[in-house]
């Protein structure tokens, strides 16, 4: 049923932030003088996100005095909930050569100027108590840890101006913040419903997207299309499952597919609180946190990343998560559910690793239709198959 209730939601910190320039043309020309710094696909993904408003109130990287506030408490040094620092790492190289640089500009990896960072401070960043504070471990096998002790040991703060888009992948699904809002507006749409993913879209998910969708006006079904982990699908792959599942399983008039240019940082608990706050800028009031939200290997309990919304006040946060738990086809049930509707036995339940799915599809084996559409088990398999060519 359609709410008549009206429901709008401010961006996090009240203001939706746009770092694009509006002076296009002279900061190209002072670009071109300037002292220049190649950035990695993750720093990238970042300056669009900052860019399009998703990571609202921040204007660019994190200086000193948030960061050390983001470890201590998950808080901006204002007192806003912010779990997860922004920052933009350099070796000591590169630190000596900009130290004394008030601007410099931003490169992508084909060597195009992507945006001007106004450089405020520089300062020295501590990755072990960062990566304890973030992802719970210091272990290099974990893939944020990794990522965070290979990037350098100095963090570049200040705000940027964003030249052009820095992800280009799924244009027309990449609306930013306020193509959203206005899309939602046009809708009707009061409360929306977000779902971050970055696999495909399998029966256990449409089972928790449709629960959802019936105490809602429409929802948002949100990909993250930065770097993932090698052994994800790949992007464009899980862009297929996303049209075909949404085509043929769910209503067109209450239903959008927007691609979210971020990278996984596999935080668990805080990644998920930081996906929240994403989704309240890009205009959700509502988001679904499933179980092991943001998890990787072991490092975070099952449902970690749900217990973290305990430690605030609804009204800090803005927007309200929805909570489940795993689902799965119950054979006795004879349809999905979970641990909360079930009441038979595990022995009933059909539930597959994500281990078992990739040894199942290199081994050209269908999928059981309980577990995955058969369309969407179609494109999984084709893709092995090239994957196997190549």
């Amino acid at each position: 049923m359609m709410s008549n209730n009206k429901c709008s939601i401010s961006p996090h910190g009240g203001t939706l932030i746009n770092c694009f320039s509006d002076n296009l043309d002279g900061l190209s020309q002072e670009a071109n003088k300037l002292t220049s710094i190649t950035v990695t696909k993750r720093v990238l993904c970042d300056l669009e996100m900052l860019a399009i408003g998703a990571f609202s109130p921040l204007k660019g990287f994190t200086g000193e005095k948030d960061y050390k506030s983001i470890l201590e408490s998950m808080r901006l040094s204002s007192g806003l909930i912010w779990p997860v620092p922004i920052t933009l790492q350099v070796n000591e190289e590169t630190y000596n050569n900009i130290k004394n640089k008030n601007k410099i500009v931003l490169k992508n990896e084909k060597g195009e100027s992507v945006a001007v960072l106004s450089i405020t401070e520089i300062y020295k960043a501590d990755l072990e108590k960062e990566a304890l504070s973030v992802f719970k471990t210091n272990e290099l096998k974990h893939p944020g840890v990794k990522y965070l002790f290979e990037s350098g040991n100095y963090c570049i703060a200040g705000e940027v101006k964003v030249l052009k888009h820095t992800y280009d992948e799924f244009t027309e699904y990449n609306t930013g913040c306020e193509g959203t809002r206005k899309a939602f507006k046009e809708k009707g749409w009061k409360r929306i419903v977000a779902f971050q993913t970055r696999n495909p879209v399998h029966r256990a998910h449409e089972y928790l997207l449709k629960v959802a969708l019936e105490t809602v006006d429409g929802l948002l079904l949100h990909p993250t299309m930065g770097e993932t982990k090698d052994d994800d699908i790949p992007a464009d792959i899980r862009m297929k499952c996303y049209r075909e599942i949404l085509d043929k399983y769910f209503p067109k008039n209450r239903t959008m597919l927007v691609v979210m240019p971020a990278s996984m940082r596999y935080a668990g608990p805080k990644e998920a609180i930081l996906h929240a706050i994403i989704r309240k800028n890009y205009g959700c009031t509502h988001f679904i946190v499933g179980r092991d939200h943001a998890g990787v290997g072991n490092y975070y309990g099952t449902y970690d990343a749900q217990k973290i919304f305990d430690e605030f006040k609804p009204e800090e946060i803005g927007i309200t998560p929805i909570f489940f738990e795993h689902s799965f086809y119950c054979r006795a049930c004879n349809s999905m559910a979970s641990y909360k509707t079930c009441p038979h036995d595990s022995s009933e339940h059909l539930i597959l690793s994500g281990t078992k799915v990739r040894e199942m599809l290199k081994a050209g084996q269908i999928l059981p239709e309980e577990f995955t559409r058969p369309e969407i088990a179609k494109i999984l398999i084709e893709s092995m198959k090239e994957k196997v060519k190549t």
